[in-house]
């Protein structure tokens, strides 16, 4: 999805939940959302802000978790360069048992984490699929960004609703720092 299909999107999603962009939110999982500038990383809508904040709204939450996700995933196999800003919003509402669409976030951060391991160089096929680190470092950025918010991935670990293979590959995640 290019910039302008990404910016179509989320004006489409706030044409219908009109609601979402006239509400200002003070959830503590999106403090500081609002200060990123969205807009001067590449291919990122300005209003990805108003997409947390549908997370939030019953109504809402369903279409926000999948214009946010198609808005985060740059691909089948890639992340946005949108994702680390992404990521310490992503993690927090993951680890709120209060958020209707928890498990998408989930779903999302489990991604990350997969997508943001290195790739070895020498394995042509992941190198095909996945293209070489020194072309996507928002792979090492979102390790850093793994990093820096360890303790809600520990919580995360600790969650009797998370899975095990969801665990498995967020444990690794914690590993490659």
């Amino acid at each position: 999805m290019d910039a302008a299909a990404k910016q179509a999107a989320v004006a489409r999603f706030l044409e219908e939940y009109a609601q979402v962009g006239r509400a200002g939110n003070e959830h503590p999982a999106l403090r500081g959302c609002a200060e990123i500038a969205w807009s001067e990383i590449p291919d990122c809508p300005a209003d990805l802000p108003y997409l947390f904040y549908g997370l939030l709204d019953q109504v809402a939450a369903p279409e926000a978790a999948r214009v946010l996700t198609n808005v985060l995933m740059g691909g089948v196999f890639h992340l946005s360069a949108a994702v680390p800003a992404a990521l310490p919003f992503l993690l927090r509402l993951a680890a709120d048992p209060e958020i209707s669409v928890r498990s998408d976030m989930l779903d999302v951060v489990v991604v990350t984490a997969e997508l943001s391991q290195p790739v070895d160089a020498d394995n042509e096929r992941a190198v095909l699929l996945l293209g070489n680190d020194s072309d996507h470092p928002e792979r090492e950025l979102c390790r850093n960004a793994f990093s820096a918010h360890a303790s809600l991935v520990r919580r995360l670990l600790h969650d009797d609703t998370v899975d095990a293979a969801d665990k498995a590959v967020l444990q690794q995640v914690l590993e490659l720092r």
